[in-house]
């Protein structure tokens, strides 16, 4: 597998079709796979934290989610063929689901926005089977509360509806924390972490426009919506400054 290392986070080099066709034979296989989704501010959050760095690499299939991660690699000269999104993974999923009949679980978000993305879901893709779903408010490995009784609940809930694959959206960290602590728990083979994936599916939060993702501005347009973002935005240059000053804070990995 071609990899560039990114301060220690060890990210795939493919693209979104690639990937997809990875998914596709892991859920037509039974293989059970994990995704974790890295962009600059994560890579920028963890680089100093070695559990958080050993986390991210644990998972099957770590993608370069985040401009920034591109542009990054081409200062040091080294092509990252593409970015690949969480989101565009996720809607990738629900395509290959839909055309298997295979089932998807919802997990994250407050209560009442996984039913909202489910059905939705299913209005664009009727093929799907409704495994189940299930805000993200609970006590669990997530919140450091591993082993309490509402998440022994909750992977009951799961494993008896028996999904093929499971958003998992808590946000970084919690997302990547909960599912490597219970996958070896839960009978699925596909497992995201993919953030804020079921909000925008469930229609409470918009997607930037074409033309914002197309520029590879969606990062503005975010910050033009909700200007708060401002502490969370300014990760970028953060990651350009480290990459341009350190020389090894990239690298190709064989």
């Amino acid at each position: 597998m071609d990899r560039v290392n990114f301060f220690g986070i060890h990210v795939e080099n493919t693209t979104l079709e690639d990937i997809s066709k990875d998914l596709e034979n892991a859920l037509l296989k039974k293989e059970k796979t994990t995704v974790f989704t890295p962009n600059t501010e994560i890579v920028m959050m963890a680089k100093k934290d070695e559990r958080l760095i050993r986390l991210i690499n644990s998972a099957n299939h770590v993608i370069p989610d985040g401009i920034g991660l591109i542009y990054g690699a081409k200062l040091k000269k080294i092509n990252l063929k593409e970015r690949v999104t969480g989101y565009d993974t996720s809607i990738k999923l629900l395509e290959i689901a839909n055309k298997h009949g295979l089932g998807l679980y919802l997990l994250g978000g407050k209560d009442g926005v996984s039913k909202e993305a489910f059905d939705n879901i299913l209005k664009k893709y009727p093929n799907i089977r409704l495994c189940g779903y299930h805000h993200g408010y609970f006590s669990g490995s997530h919140t450091g509360d591993e082993n309490s009784s509402e998440e022994k609940e909750v992977i009951e809930d799961i494993n008896r509806s028996k999904p093929d694959i499971i958003f998992v959206g808590f946000g970084f960290p919690k997302q990547e924390l909960w599912i490597d602590k219970n996958k070896d728990k839960i009978n699925a083979t596909v497992m995201i972490g993919n953030g804020g994936v079921i909000d925008v599916l469930s229609g409470r939060v918009n997607r930037a426009p074409d033309i914002f993702i197309k520029l590879n501005l969606e990062w503005f347009y975010r910050l033009i919506k909700n200007p708060s973002r401002i502490k969370r935005q300014i990760y970028l240059p953060m990651f350009l400054i480290k990459v341009i000053f350190d020389k090894n804070a990239i690298n190709q990995l064989n």
